[in-house]
């Protein structure tokens, strides 16, 4: 029996995507074609074809995948144990950490999303809403818990997220990865304060 007959649909559509990652990673998104991805999985590209109707579908899995990775981590944090100030601070800088280590360290990964951010792609915008609506979770339970002053959730999620731009936008990162200021940190504390949190208690020595 053929590898596609005896795969399921979803477990044939993830080994597609998992191969094609690969091949992004190694030669890069333009360079690579679906009759290499076809050729790793020791198919056709006509059985390609039969889950992704073309290589942007392909692309658009790959990246989803990635930036759900990105989602679960976010909302791993937010559901810890812990006050919403530190979570807060842990998944921003999560999120930028992610980001960094995917993209920044990796030309052609960064290219990849470079293209799917400048096509628009609804899968782009779905992250940023669910990151956004992760951050806002996080931001009500510090309102309920009486650390943030807020009188609207939704638009101190947005303004937080529009605040961190520079720090979640994969080319963003990249153009300003060697500037100095405003640091991640400087901006965290800018955003807790704008938040209503109250300033840390400094440490004891």
């Amino acid at each position: 029996m053929t590898l596609v007959t005896d795969a399921t649909e979803a477990d044939m559509r993830r080994r597609i995507l998992v191969v094609a990652e690969r091949l992004f990673r190694e030669i890069g998104y333009q360079k690579t074609t679906v009759a290499d991805i076809a050729k790793l999985l020791q198919m056709s590209p006509a059985n390609v074809y039969r889950f992704f109707d073309s290589k942007k579908a392909i692309h658009k899995g790959v990246a989803r995948h990635l930036m759900g990775e990105v989602e679960q981590a976010a909302e791993t944090i937010a559901r810890a144990p812990g006050s919403a100030r530190q979570r807060l601070c842990d998944l921003l800088t999560t999120v930028h950490r992610m980001n960094c280590e995917r993209y920044i360290g990796d030309a052609k990964l960064h290219e990849m999303v470079a293209i799917a951010m400048e096509e628009n792609w609804d899968v782009c915008i779905a992250h940023m809403e669910l990151v956004t609506g992760t951050i806002g979770e996080v931001i009500a339970q510090g309102v309920e818990s009486g650390e943030f002053e807020v009188s609207d959730v939704p638009q101190a999620a947005s303004c937080t997220c529009a605040a961190m731009v520079r720090f979640f936008h994969p080319q963003m990162i990249a153009q300003s990865f060697t500037k100095d200021r405003p640091t991640l940190e400087q901006m965290i504390d800018f955003v807790l304060t704008a938040l209503g949190a109250k300033k840390r208690a400094p440490s004891s020595p």
